[in-house]
């Protein structure tokens, strides 16, 4: 069962004064700072600790971090081979091609693997994931927990990682890890967002906290009680106690009985909640801005967005500015990580972009019109992109208009 802080605190006492004693039962040192982070969180000028689990309690962070895994995750990943004429072939008797496409570990489905590869640089900078090998292949792909792992630097300037899970602290090489770093300043660790964004998401945090207080207090337009009538002070503080007993969202739909003349009159929503209304949606927008998503695609859709008036254009925007910077670090990290140095020379990573970059059905048929009339698509090959079965013959080859002549061949006679 895992140990509350003063448990630590206490174990830790039979250990040097500069080590403590981790709950899974793994030395912590005063170095260790993504121990540190994930245990009291990051402070915010807001003064809210702001941690990876409680930033992802706050919904923009979950809808943003979910929008960008989820939709990597579903993106097919194959395995190609360059071919001498130019072309490519999917290397289906590659051992890494089953790994990426179809089974990376034991335990994952390639769809779980990638969302949580995602998931870990999106919140913490790093993924990892150990490599597992049968005869110098690639047989499996483990994910690690980034707070688990601290990358050290040898002398020589390589890399080395301390792993460090329950009571087993153990050293695996720069040549097992499979690790993908998100923004990085100095080449090793990458950034958490969650970090460097602490006093957004702090701020996000309190609003949350504010409106929590409120709600639980009664959010409700601010209303006002007049009378024409002289009201003594005993009078006022037994009104005012009886208007606090049916206030709250608990006591909703209470009224309060209304004696000496007095009249109800709403007077509109105090400039209190306005604020912290305009603070809440103030705070969506900044954290869609950290993780470079626009705001209407996690649901926020009250200002019109700039990324384009139509949804094929939002979308080239979002694959082109949004995802791509995060599918080309995975690409690369597969191609530098899990293949050999003679591999890489004929085989490469690739995720199809194909599904999310498909215009509607009228433009889509367009396009392949043109391409297929241009000699540049076979038919066969607009049938894969559009999921069909292939038919052979005459659609696997390309095709011409031949109407078209040369303008200075125009009105001359064919002899």
């Amino acid at each position: 069962m895992a140990k509350n802080f003063f448990q630590v605190l206490s174990d830790s006492f039979k250990l040097p004064r500069n080590e403590i004693l981790g709950t899974g039962g793994n030395v912590i040192r005063p170095s260790d700072s993504e121990f540190w982070a994930n245990f009291f969180g990051w402070q915010s000028a807001s003064g809210q600790n702001v941690s990876v689990d409680k930033s992802l309690r706050l919904s923009a962070v979950w809808a943003c971090v979910g929008l960008i895994s989820d939709t990597v995750s579903t993106l097919p990943l194959n395995l190609y081979e360059r071919l001498p004429d130019g072309g490519r072939r999917v290397a289906s008797e590659h051992q890494l091609q089953d790994v990426l496409h179809s089974s990376p570990n034991y335990n994952n489905t390639p769809f779980e693997f990638w969302q949580i590869e995602l998931a870990a640089m999106l919140l913490r900078g790093n993924a990892y994931a150990e490599i597992k090998r049968t005869a110098n292949k690639v047989s499996s792909i483990n994910f690690l927990l980034p707070q688990s792992i601290e990358p050290q630097i040898q002398d020589d300037g390589s890399l080395r990682y301390r792993y460090s899970n329950k009571n087993n602290t153990r050293i695996i090489s720069e040549n097992d890890m499979f690790h993908t770093r998100a923004f990085t300043l100095d080449g090793i660790t990458g950034i958490s967002p969650i970090q460097y964004g602490a006093n957004v998401i702090g701020s996000a945090m309190s609003a949350d906290a504010a409106a929590n207080s409120t709600f639980k207090n009664g959010l409700m337009p601010t209303i006002a009680f007049s009378t024409d009538k002289i009201i003594k002070k005993e009078q006022r503080e037994e009104f005012r106690t009886s208007v606090r007993e049916i206030s709250g969202a608990m006591n909703a739909g209470k009224s309060p009985i209304l004696e000496y003349g007095l009249e109800a009159k709403q007077i509109g929503i105090s400039p209190e909640d306005a604020q912290l209304l305009e603070s809440r949606k103030f705070s969506i927008e900044e954290i869609c801005r950290w993780f470079r998503v626009p705001p209407w695609m996690i649901g926020y859709t009250e200002k019109n967005t700039s990324w384009g008036s139509g949804l094929e254009q939002q979308m080239i925007a979002f694959v082109t500015f949004n995802l791509n910077p995060w599918i080309t670090r995975i690409q690369q990290s597969i191609n530098k990580r899990l293949l050999s140095p003679e591999d890489r020379s004929k085989y490469y990573a690739e995720f199809s972009l194909d599904g999310l970059l498909k215009g509607d059905s009228s433009a889509r048929a367009s396009f392949y019109s043109a391409m297929v009339n241009n000699g540049i698509y076979t038919r066969d090959e607009v049938r894969v992109k559009e999921n069909l079965p292939k038919r052979g013959g005459n659609a696997d080859v390309l095709t011409i208009q031949t109407a078209m002549a040369p303008i200075d061949a125009l009105g001359k006679s064919k002899n």
